[in-house]
C-alpha cells in the first residue's frame, strides 16, 4: 500500500540525479532544504545508506520539532530519550513513544541505524559548524543504545563462560594448516 505525499510536515524529497541514480534530501513544508541534513547527507552521496539515512533523519527531525529542539541544544540525554520513544530500552522515562500504531517501534537493525545515523549526523554537525562541544565530546566516547542493553549486561557473566567454552582452532602446524582443537588434526573444527 503506497502512502500519499507529505506536504504540511518535513519530508524526504528524492531528486533523479544525471547519472540516472537517486539523492536524496529533506525538504520543510514550505520547500526550502533542511541545510543541516543535506549536508550531512551529501557526504552519503550515491550509496543506498543516503537513502536509509534521509528517512532515518526526517524522523528524527520532526521529533525533534515537536520537543522544540535544535542542533544546538540537543544533549545525549536527549538522543537516549528519542532511542527510547523509537524502541530502545533505557534506564529512564523517555517520554511518550513517538512511533505509534499504526507505525512499529523499531526492531534492533533499525536500531542500530538509527544510533549510526545520528551519531554521524551530530558529530558532523557539531564539527562543521563548531556548536555543542558537549555532545561532541560525549559522542566520541559513547554509543547510543540499540538493544536491550540492561539484559546483556546482565548476562555478560554467562556470555564470558560461554565464550571460554567453545570450540576455537588451535594453532597452525608449521605448514600452515589449522589444527582442530578438539581432535589435533585436520580441517574438521571451525569457530562458532
Amino acid at each position: 500500500m503506497r502512502s500519499a505525499m507529505v506536504l504540511e510536515d518535513i519530508r524526504v524529497q528524492p531528486m533523479k540525479r544525471a547519472g540516472g541514480g537517486w539523492s536524496y534530501t529533506i525538504v520543510w513544508p514550505d520547500s526550502s532544504v533542511d541545510e543541516e541534513a543535506d549536508s550531512f547527507l551529501r557526504t552519503h552521496e550515491g550509496s543506498g545508506t543516503q537513502k536509509t539515512y534521509a528517512y532515518t533523519l526526517v524522523d528524527h527531525l520532526r521529533w525533534r520539532v515537536r520537543e522544540g529542539l535544535g542542533t544546538e541544544k540537543v544533549t545525549l540525554l536527549d538522543l537516549h530519550r528519542y532511542m527510547g520513544a523509537v524502541g530502545a530500552r533505557v534506564p529512564m522515562p523517555f517520554g511518550q513513544p513517538w512511533r505509534t500504531p499504526p507505525k512499529k517501534p523499531y526492531g534492533q537493525s533499525g536500531l542500530q541505524t538509527a544510533a549510526a545515523c545520528l551519531k554521524g549526523f551530530y558529530l558532523h554537525q557539531c564539527a562543521k559548524r563548531g556548536v555543542n562541544d558537549d555532545l561532541r565530546a560525549a559522542l566520541e566516547v559513547r554509543r547510543l543504545p540499540t538493544q536491550q542493553d540492561r539484559d546483556r549486561a546482565l548476562l555478560g557473566h554467562t556470555m564470558a563462560s560461554v565464550r571460554r567454552t567453545r570450540w576455537h582452532r588451535g594453532r597452525a602446524r608449521a605448514d600452515g594448516t589449522p589444527r582442530c582443537c578438539r581432535t589435533g588434526q585436520g580441517r574438521s573444527c571451525w569457530r562458532w
